[in-house]
């Protein structure tokens, strides 16, 4: 069964806020030190995530808000992904056939099977699509000759992101041009929805690939040291940055109680990700919390499978196991779509060494073969 969203300041809220205090009592010591590491990642993600299912299992993207400090966490996803991928190849120099086709199978092999399971769009679960493509964009700037050098890649991206922005009709003849076209299209073959999304979000990867290059500098130059446990930087530049951190964000919400519709509120999304008043502390970054990485290792399968787990009706309502009860009836959904997403994951992991090989040559009969089923259903919808 399935029913409607009901949202109600109290439904919001009252979730926030308890998974807020179930966080705080789940701590342990990292292992790694370095700033913005794994766990630390895991664990802005874990957050995140939590928040943007309660936001969608309570209908409050109609509370114009919410809505927009929920986007303000999507661009902080692609943020990261900018910064984590343009750290790994700098750091290991990693740019190869093999590790961009684990990246790929990792972000969309759950969102490839639905859509041919369910007969859904890619663009319907349109953050794998999204990060997807953000990846191939950093990938093929890395990668492809002429090698750039990590001050020149952001202006390259910077420059393209723009020309694309500057005209939507340029953007739409790029988009629309078969076989990729049913990538960035939805259902009724429109392509303004992909254009929204981009759009919104068009510098936020380049924004994590600067913050990579400041932070790979500053560790080289010996600017701050985060090989201990120690302060990363002096009191005053902590409260400095703590007292700044607290002034962008409260700008940022202001604004968006000010701004009257969601048109004009997008025109100056917030794009500027900051860093968490953990991260400049005593310690800095040596207490995580769990709870939240556990879910930020999971962040992806979560916000797929509620599509079909947790919500109906093509997310305008939530999915019902327990009329009249919808108190247990949100405990039992939840404990059943964590699970499954968890297991997916664990899934996921398990295939990536046989679909994606460690020898490239085996990784291109993969793909070939993989395009081999692809084309002929292509062929039946349309794509060619």
């Amino acid at each position: 069964m399935k029913e409607n969203k009901y949202y109600s300041e109290f439904s919001f809220w009252l979730p926030i806020g308890y998974v807020s205090v179930l966080g705080l009592f789940f701590t342990e010591d990292s292992k790694f030190t370095k700033v913005l590491h794994r766990d630390q990642l895991n664990e802005w993600k874990g957050w995140m995530q939590l928040v943007i299912l309660v936001y969608h299992i309570t209908g409050a993207n109609k509370v114009l808000v919410i809505n927009m400090h929920i986007k303000v966490l999507i661009s902080a996803y692609l943020f990261l992904l900018g910064y984590e991928h343009f750290y790994y190849v700098w750091q290991r120099s990693d740019i190869s056939i093999v590790s961009l086709f684990k990246t790929l199978f990792q972000l969309n092999f759950m969102t490839v099977t639905l859509c041919l399971c369910m007969n859904r769009p890619y663009q319907f679960y349109y953050l794998g699509p999204l990060l997807s493509f953000w990846y191939l964009m950093i990938f093929c700037f890395l990668a492809f000759p002429p090698h750039i050098t990590a001050q020149s890649s952001e202006n390259n991206v910077m420059h393209i992101i723009t020309i694309l922005f500057m005209s939507e009709v340029f953007f739409e003849k790029i988009f629309v041009t078969r076989p990729w076209k049913a990538l960035f299209v939805t259902t009724d073959d429109d392509i303004h929805e992909w254009w929204s999304r981009w759009k919104l979000d068009r510098y936020s990867v380049m924004y994590g690939m600067c913050f990579s290059v400041i932070m790979v500098l500053s560790q080289r130059y010996n600017v701050f040291d985060d090989n201990n446990h120690s302060n990363l930087f002096s009191r005053g530049i902590a409260l400095s940055s703590t007292l700044a951190a607290i002034v962008g964000i409260g700008s940022y919400i202001m604004f968006t109680f000010l701004c009257h519709n969601e048109l004009e509120c997008s025109e100056i999304h917030s794009y500027i990700l900051y860093i968490v008043e953990k991260h400049i502390r005593n310690p800095p970054y040596h207490d995580i919390l769990v709870f939240f990485a556990w879910f930020g290792e999971i962040y992806l399968e979560l916000f797929v499978s509620q599509y079909h787990i947790w919500l109906a009706a093509d997310t305008h309502g939530v999915l019902v196991l327990i009329p009249g009860y919808p108190v247990l009836n949100v405990i039992i959904t939840s404990f059943i779509f964590v699970c499954a997403s968890h297991e997916v994951h664990k899934v996921t992991k398990d295939l990536l060494p046989f679909a994606v090989p460690n020898d490239w040559k085996l990784v291109l009969r993969n793909f070939i073969l993989f395009l081999a089923i692809l084309v002929p259903i292509g062929i039946n919808d349309g794509m060619f």
